[in-house]
């Protein structure tokens, strides 16, 4: 056929194929900018649509979606308004039940707000193929409710239930065991479970945790908050994971961790990091422990008391658990003594690709180069809390793990700041996709607050740009001096010089209350054209600090990154008050301009914005200075306020002119319980969305 041509068009190609093609496309903006293209686009991709999350008010019925019809896995607990029984709006809840099973018939992964039992009594009969199940609630839970109600209607139904997730969902750790024994069948399909209680500061006493285990036999997928705590009745120790083990023996994931573990309170520098207790787990349990479960692939321990002397336990896992791949330790001291870096303890774990290793007092930087060389799978490490290790031995481990490791976290660790833990992996800037760091930026021997206000003349040095750039510097140049070790391709002079961080494209910062961000690209990390989303963690109790210094906490920095689009501000860990201050003190009004004052220069298309709090009257609120900022920002297409908002404040939203989907979650405990606590109400939700959704606003894609 030489000489000839042919024209192939796209439409050509066979419709299974192109079926296939548009299946493997994930992200929902790019189908349905697909779906846009023709006719038969749209009805391919309405047709391979596998996942669909749920938005918008449950009373405009007319709105919900009838296209959607090869839909397994659906999302119903962001409807608006958000937090309230889903079917309460409704006059005839079972024709809403109907409708929704009738637009979506293939479901059988379910994710649901379930404020009341009521809710899952009407819901469950609609799907009775279900397989996956996740319940949210931050309400309180009913105090009347007889125990377990919550679930008897999950299990009565749902004949083929094998994953359950309740880690989000609040209830008493009492509700569940009696309902998962009066279903043995149901029990004994479950080869996932969840029962990581965020929601609640209370862990599963061990008998609850054995009777759940002993009639879920053939759990592949266990996690589980506990109480380690050997002075509390009902306390995790040996005999209780032992009998774990030997009741599910084909788990090839195990979590488990103390109720405290989920806090996230930030340790003391300067203690040993050993904790005042020690739990009841000694080393030759564990090892029996890990032989009764040989098809382990992840494991996490989070004890929160010491396991002192765990090396010997560990040597065994790589011989008693072949495929082990994840392993994250809490409060686990002798993992491995690193003695002239000869491999013992974790170190002989050479088959794992993630490791994590939290508050673990005596690691040195020789366990450090033990474990890089006998794991050289590593792709992802993390180290927390850990008093001993220097950027010396974590400059060894990314040198050793420089063709593999692509996750870092580097936090609470006394010896690092910002500098340190950048020049500690500046080997594999080239390569690293994910990173956390903590924005410490006083020196390593003389830490000072930044943020106080007790001396007029240093405070306005300590916050001029100038000073803190020539002070880390100095730093550098000392910290060089004193390990006398030198990084490669870093000299005196370009200490500060341009480094590209070309796969970085998920970065996480921990910040104190009132310190900056600014001096982070001079630290190093001023040059990422890839970043697209960041997180930044502030805590702190601003109670005890002066107003601040400077109009900002520094976000305008964070504009030398062309391709940021997500951002996740979590200020949840700030404490102050949200009414009237003391004389002398600064309310959270002003702290909020301080943390988004220059967010408006931002590209931003996202962003997710977890409010202050005052504790005494469990208040999360956004004031106005909030608003009026957030209002700046013109890009905008996704807004979550985790927190609570007044009506007149939200409406300064619309001023955003690309914004199409905002929602105020209270998605904390206890979140408030009825309309006169908190400001944004359902009329005034409704009001909203109307205004959003409104024909006026001309969205311009």
């Amino acid at each position: 056929m030489a000489g000839t041509s042919s024209y192939v068009h796209f439409h050509d190609i066979p419709n299974v194929v192109l079926a296939i093609i548009f299946s493997l496309v994930a992200d929902t903006r790019t189908r349905n900018v697909m779906s846009l293209v023709c006719l038969k686009w749209h009805l391919l991709e309405r047709s391979t649509r596998k996942s669909l999350t749920l938005r918008g008010n449950i009373r405009d019925l007319f709105l919900l979606p009838t296209c959607f019809r090869a839909v397994t896995h659906l999302d119903l607990s962001l409807l608006s308004p958000w937090g309230h029984p889903l079917l309460d709006s409704s006059s005839n809840p079972l024709f809403l039940t109907q409708l929704l099973r009738h637009a979506f018939p293939s479901v059988v992964s379910l994710v649901v707000y379930i404020r009341n039992p009521l809710t899952l009594h009407l819901l469950a009969p609609q799907w009775p193929n279900l397989r996956h199940v996740k319940l949210i609630r931050w309400h309180q839970r009913l105090p009347t409710e007889p125990l377990g109600s919550d679930f008897t209607a999950l299990f009565e139904h749902f004949g083929m239930l094998s994953s359950l997730d309740v880690s989000l969902f609040h209830s008493w750790t009492e509700d569940l065991p009696p309902a998962i024994e009066a279903y043995p069948l149901i029990a004994a399909s479950l080869s996932h479970l969840n029962i990581l209680k965020h929601s609640s500061a209370e862990g599963f006493k061990s008998h609850e945790l054995l009777a759940i285990t002993a009639s879920c036999p053939n759990l592949r997928k266990l996690l589980a908050t506990c109480i380690f705590d050997h002075r509390f009745i009902g306390f995790v120790g040996d005999q209780t994971l032992l009998a774990l083990a030997s009741n599910c023996p084909c788990l090839s994931l195990l979590h488990l961790v103390d109720a405290t573990s989920l806090s996230n309170i930030r340790p003391d520098p300067n203690n040993e990091g050993y904790t005042s207790e020690d739990a009841s787990i000694s080393h030759t349990t564990l090892g029996d422990v890990f032989a009764g479960l040989p098809l382990l692939e992840e494991l996490v321990l989070d004890v929160c008391y010491n396991v002192r002397d765990a090396w010997p336990a560990l040597e065994l896992l790589n011989s008693r658990c072949p495929k082990l791949k994840a392993l994250k330790l809490g409060q686990f001291h002798g993992i491995c003594r690193g003695i002239d870096a000869q491999p013992d303890g974790i170190a002989l774990c050479q088959r794992l690709e993630s490791l994590s290793i939290k508050n673990s007092a005596d690691v040195t930087d020789k366990a450090l180069e033990a474990i890089s060389l006998c794991c050289p799978r590593l792709s992802k490490f993390e180290v927390l809390g850990c008093k001993k290790i220097t950027s010396k031995g974590m400059w060894e481990l990314t040198h050793a793990l420089r063709k593999t490791l692509v996750h870092v976290k580097i936090s609470f660790c006394k010896n690092f700041n910002a500098v340190s833990s950048l020049q500690a992996i500046e080997l594999i800037r080239d390569r690293i996709e994910r990173l956390h760091i903590d924005c410490v930026w006083d020196t390593l021997d003389n830490s000072e607050n930044q943020t106080g206000c007790s001396s007029s003349q240093e405070l306005g040095e300590s916050y001029n740009l100038q000073a803190r750039k020539r002070d880390m510097i100095k730093e550098e140049k000392r910290l060089k001096k004193k390990s006398k070790f030198h990084f490669h391709d870093v000299g005196e002079d370009n200490l500060f010089s341009s480094r590209t961080w070309s796969k970085l494209h998920h970065l996480s910062l921990w910040i104190g209350v009132g310190e900056l961000l600014t001096p982070l690209s001079l630290a190093g990390l001023d040059d990422c054209p890839a970043l697209e989303e960041i997180e930044i963690k502030i805590e702190g109790d601003s109670r005890n600090q002066q107003r601040p210094c400077m109009d900002s906490v520094g976000l305008r920095s964070l504009a030398c990154y062309p391709r940021l689009s997500r951002m996740l501000l979590d200020c949840s860990g700030v404490i102050g008050y949200a009414l009237t201050a003391p004389p002398g003190h600064t309310d959270l009004s002003l702290w909020e301009r301080f943390f988004l004052n220059g967010i408006e220069i931002l590209n931003l298309k996202e962003l997710n914005y977890w409010l202050a709090q005052d504790m005494d009257v469990n208040q999360r609120s956004l004031f106005l200075p909030a608003a009026a900022l957030l209002a700046q920002c013109g890009s905008l297409r996704k807004l979550f306020i985790h927190g609570t908002a007044n009506e007149h404040f939200m409406m300064f939203l619309l001023r955003i002119p690309t914004l199409r989907d905002v929602q105020v979650r209270e998605d904390y405990y206890p979140a408030p319980e009825n309309d006169t606590s908190t400001e944004m109400r359902v009329e005034s939700c409704r009001r909203f969305e109307d205004a959003l959704n409104s024909s006026n606003r001309h969205i311009p894609d």
